[in-house]
Parts: C-alpha cells; structure tokens; sequence
C-alpha cells in the first residue's frame, strides 16, 4: 500500500511530465537541433547578424534577410547591391529549401555547381528556425522558390 507522500510524489511527477510534454508539443523548435550547421565540421553556426550592414555611399544594405513565413517569402521583391549576401530564414512551421527558379532544375541563376543546377540553392532542407545565406554577384533579375513547396517563391533584383 503507497503512504499519502508517495502518492503525493507521483501525481507531482505525472503533472511535471504532462506540462513539459506540453509545453514541449507547443514550441517543437525549443529543443530541435534545427540550427544551421557548417556542411564540413558539422558545428553548429551563429544565427544570422539582426543589424544591416550599408554598402559605402549606397542607399541598399549588404547584408539582407528575407523571412519565410507560412505566408511565403517577405519582403518580396527585394532589390540589392552586386555581391550583396542574403539570408534566408525560415520562421515558418514547415522546412524549406530556397532555390533558383524553375522547379526543379534551379538553373537560372547563371552559375553552375550547386546540388541541381545554379549556386543560388540550399542543397539541404532548412528547419523552422535555421537559415541559409547566399551572395549575389551577378546583376539581374532572379525568381526564385521553396523547392519543398515550389508554390512559395520570390524575387532578388540585384543592381549595380
């Protein structure tokens, strides 16, 4: 027969477990390995710089983040500087692989080696909460959209 403290103990115990499995179920990135890694080392990256680094005597940022949402990608379009670098975050509840336009040969941003065909591709999923970061160094206009949901897409303007 259990005496009153272990009872005590055990309904403490099972309340603990159900408010963590909770809380846990509500905020599933809290405790996910889903930060970015290096592809190499395997260690874990620093998140992306929040502040916006400005070219010098320029009006457009060198440092730019397009946020992806349930919604899609914002801000959509986003018009940059040659050799400007983006980072693509993902703060939806879905994972998501950024990559050149058209699904599913990513081939038209001009550079080629990446997994498929251009550069301008993740080459990996990225989990809510991770990011992705490219540089542009090509002027032009280039589409791009989630390969995981090519219905989500956007545009980068890259200028001189």
């Amino acid at each position: 027969m259990l005496d009153k403290n272990k009872i005590i103990f055990i309904v403490v115990f099972i309340f603990v477990v159900a408010l963590g499995g909770y809380y846990w179920a509500t905020n599933p990135t809290l405790f996910s390995s889903s930060q970015s890694r290096d592809p190499i080392t395997g260690v874990r990256l620093p998140p992306p710089p929040v502040t916006t680094e400005r070219s010098p005597n320029a009006s457009l940022p060198m440092q730019n983040t397009v946020i992806y949402t349930d919604k899609g990608f914002s801000p959509n379009p986003l018009t940059i500087r040659k050799g400007a670098t983006i980072t693509f975050q993902n703060q939806s509840t879905h994972d998501m692989r950024p990559a050149s336009d058209p699904h599913p040969t990513h081939t038209d941003y001009p550079t080629t080696g990446g997994c498929v065909g251009s550069t301008f591709d993740a080459c990996r999923i990225i989990k809510p909460g991770g990011y992705w970061s490219f540089e542009f160094d090509i002027v032009g206009t280039w589409k791009y959209h989630n390969h995981l949901n090519p219905a989500d897409t956007g545009t980068v303007i890259v200028v001189e």
